[in-house]
C-alpha cells in the first residue's frame, strides 16, 4: 500500500488540479489542471498492485490523455480564430464541438463510455468512489462555463444515449462496481441533458448524485461487498446497513418521495418548459431501466434471504455499530431532502 505521506501529496495534487480547472479563466491553466489531476489519480487507481488494476489504470490514462489532446487541439483552434486564451470566449463552432467531445470522454458520456465500467471494476471500492464523484467535477465545470456555445443537438443526443446505455448496461450485471459505473453514465446523461437550458440544474443534480454515490460506496466499503451475492449476506452482519442500502438504492433509482427523485423531476420540468417534450418523455421512460436494476439490488439485499453456509444468524449483535454515526447524516440527506424542492426551485 502507498506510504501515507505520499498518498496525502497525491490526493493534494488531485484536489489542486481540479481546483485549477474550476477557478482558471485561462485555457492553458485549465489544461494543466486536467493533466495534474490525471497523472495524480493513476497511483490512487493502482493502490493494489495487481494486473487488473494496472490494466484499469492504463485504460483510464489512454482515454484521458486522448481527451486532453483533443482539448489542446480545440484551444489552439480557438486561439488561431480569436487570438485570446479566455475560457468564456469560445465562439468558434468547431472548437466548441471538439471541447464538448473531449469533456464527454473525460466524463464517460456515451459514445465514449466504454472505459467507465472497465476501469471501475478493476480498482478498489475507495478508488472507485473518487473516480465516480470527484473526477466528474472538473469536466462538468468546463461544460457549464461553455454552455452558451455548446451545440444543442450534439449534447442532447449524447445525453439520451448515455441514459439509455446507463440503463441497459447495468441490467445484466452482478458486480456492484460495474452497476455503479453504469449508474454514473446514466446520471451524467441527466446532467448534460439540461446543461444548455439551465446550468444551475446541472450543478444541483451533480451535488445530489455525489451525495448518493458517496453514501452507497461507503455502505459497500463497510460491508466489503463487491457482488450482489456478498451484499445479500449483509443482513446477517448489519441489519441497519441492509435497511439503509434498500432506501439508498430506491433513491438512486429516482423513486418519489426520496431525494433521487428531486433532480429528475426538476430536469424533466425544465426540459418540458423549453418545449422539448419528446426528449423529456424518452428520458423518463429510459430511467425505468435504471430503476429496474436498483430494485433488483434492493430485493437481493433486504427482501430475500440468499442461501448461506453461516449458521450464526445473529452475528450483527456482536458487530461494532459505531461506524454508523458518521453515515447517518449522509443517509438522511441522500434520502429525505425532497421537501427542500421549493427552496431549490427559487
Amino acid at each position: 500500500l502507498i506510504n501515507p505521506l505520499v498518498l496525502s501529496m497525491i490526493l493534494a495534487t488531485v484536489i489542486i488540479g481540479t481546483m485549477m480547472v474550476m477557478t482558471s479563466s485561462h485555457w492553458l491553466m485549465v489544461w494543466i489542471g486536467f493533466e495534474m489531476n490525471m497523472l495524480a489519480i493513476i497511483p490512487i487507481l493502482m493502490k493494489r498492485h495487481n494486473p487488473r488494476s494496472t490494466e484499469a489504470a492504463t485504460k483510464y490514462f489512454l482515454t484521458q490523455a486522448t481527451a486532453s489532446m483533443l482539448l489542446m487541439l480545440a484551444i489552439i483552434i480557438n486561439l488561431l480564430y480569436s487570438s485570446q486564451w479566455t475560457v468564456m470566449n469560445l465562439h468558434n463552432p468547431l472548437s466548441s464541438m471538439i471541447i464538448t467531445l473531449a469533456m464527454a470522454m473525460k466524463l464517460g458520456l456515451s459514445p465514449f463510455h466504454f472505459w467507465v465500467p472497465e476501469v471501475t471494476q478493476g480498482i478498489p471500492l475507495s478508488s472507485g468512489l473518487i473516480l465516480l464523484t470527484w473526477q466528474k467535477l472538473a469536466p462538468l465545470t468546463i461544460l457549464c462555463m461553455i454552455a452558451p456555445c455548446i451545440n444543442h443537438h450534439i449534447i442532447l443526443s449524447m445525453s439520451l444515449a448515455s441514459i439509455l446505455i446507463g440503463g441497459w448496461g447495468g441490467l445484466n450485471q452482478t458486480q456492484l462496481r460495474k452497476i455503479m459505473a453504469y449508474s454514473s453514465i446514466a446520471h451524467m446523461g441527466w446532467m448534460t441533458a439540461v446543461l444548455t437550458y439551465n446550468t444551475t440544474m446541472t450543478l444541483l443534480n451533480l451535488f445530489i448524485y455525489i451525495l448518493m454515490t458517496l453514501t452507497t460506496f461507503m455502505l459497500f466499503i463497510m460491508n466489503s461487498s463487491t457482488t450482489t451475492l456478498m451484499l445479500s449476506h449483509a443482513w446477517n452482519k448489519m441489519p441497519l446497513i441492509t435497511l439503509s442500502t434498500l432506501i439508498i438504492m430506491l433513491s438512486l433509482g429516482g423513486l418519489p418521495p426520496l431525494t433521487g427523485f428531486l433532480p429528475k423531476w426538476m430536469i424533466i420540468q425544465e426540459i418540458t418548459k423549453n418545449g422539448n417534450i419528446m426528449m423529456a418523455t424518452l428520458m423518463a421512460i429510459t430511467a425505468l431501466l435504471n430503476l429496474y436494476f436498483y430494485m433488483r439490488l434492493a430485493y437481493a439485499t433486504s427482501l430475500t434471504m440468499f442461501p448461506t453456509t453461516n449458521n450464526m444468524k445473529i452475528k450483527w449483535q456482536l458487530e461494532n455499530t459505531k461506524k454508523m454515526t458518521y453515515l447517518s447524516p449522509l443517509i438522511i440527506t441522500s434520502t429525505m431532502t425532497l421537501p427542500l424542492a421549493p427552496m431549490m426551485m427559487l
